[in-house]
């Protein structure tokens, strides 16, 4: 089935979207596939495996093909959650069913807080949320010093520092703290600085989706069916530990994925993880 683009209007922004129509229709309810900073285009391979259901994406205002003209250029999750509550409501889907990853993962706690009619079961998959830590306060000053390096040098050194920070295992320390910042060559990212400052995962834009406050009783008190997830593979870094303290602090149970923090990807971003297996539980999770 041809994949139908729309816009909408919301106050500040134009939102792109996309429906995928489900080609053998099997009465599930329609799934929301959301990432941030990763737009629509993320979810290419993982919707592909969900043709059984109506499939919604979209761009994050500010973000891939979803333009903003309120004068901002931070991403705060309530503003994420006004958006996505008129998307669902101007579709007329009813309560529906959402995969989120990463800062797309906080936004959906966010939504089922404010809106707890608009979703009924979220898959939250690796949220960010650095309050959740007992270590919160390193891991806030890891953050800063990843953007520190972004604004210093550039993209590849910020992104070097940046793997750096997700990629290690348990609570900050001080000796991670103290390090020499990692050398971009040894990731196989440009040395060179392009002058660039706007990147959404390094300049500082989603410090709000890192810093959001998780009200965990209103998660709780809502009617979805919330399953905080992670990959097996990210087991021990940040995003896995963060996803294990949401859990605790929902009364949840953890539920493993396959792969990786985008084990979903099926080459997007020349990237790629294990997305038949990851669809395949996540088929499971929201079938059960």
């Amino acid at each position: 089935m041809p994949i139908e683009s729309h816009t909408l209007d919301t106050e500040g922004a134009t939102i792109a979207y996309d429906v995928r129509p489900a080609a053998t229709p099997s009465g599930h309810r329609p799934l929301v596939m959301i990432g941030q900073p990763m737009t629509a285009e993320g979810f290419t391979t993982l919707a592909s495996h969900f043709t059984d259901r109506v499939v919604v994406t979209y761009d994050q205002r500010g973000l891939g093909r979803s333009t903003r003209t309120d004068g901002h250029q931070r991403q705060v999750p309530a503003t994420s959650v006004d958006d996505l509550h008129r998307l669902v409501t101007s579709l007329g889907l009813g309560p529906v069913d959402v995969f989120a990853s990463s800062g797309g993962a906080v936004n959906a706690l966010a939504w089922v807080a404010a809106h707890p009619g608009d979703v009924a079961t979220l898959v939250a998959h690796e949220p960010p949320i650095l309050g959740v830590l007992p270590d919160a306060a390193a891991a806030r000053a890891a953050e800063r010093a990843v953007q520190d390096r972004y604004r210093a040098d550039g993209w590849g050194a910020g992104m070097a520092a940046f793997i750096g920070l997700t990629s290690w295992q348990g609570e900050f320390t001080d000796a991670y703290l103290a390090a020499p910042p990692p050398d971009p060559a040894a990731f196989g990212m440009p040395t060179e600085d392009d002058g660039s400052r706007d990147d959404p995962l390094l300049s500082g834009v989603a410090n709000d989706v890192t810093a959001f406050d998780l009200d965990a009783d209103a998660v709780s008190a809502a009617p979805t069916r919330v399953v905080p997830a992670a990959g097996i593979e990210s087991k021990g870094t940040l995003t896995w530990r963060t996803s294990e303290a949401v859990a605790a602090a929902l009364g949840e149970e953890l539920v493993v994925f396959p792969s990786h923090h985008g084990g979903f990807l099926g080459g997007e971003f020349g990237q790629a993880g294990e997305p038949e297996a990851f669809a395949a539980r996540l088929h499971e999770v929201l079938d059960s």
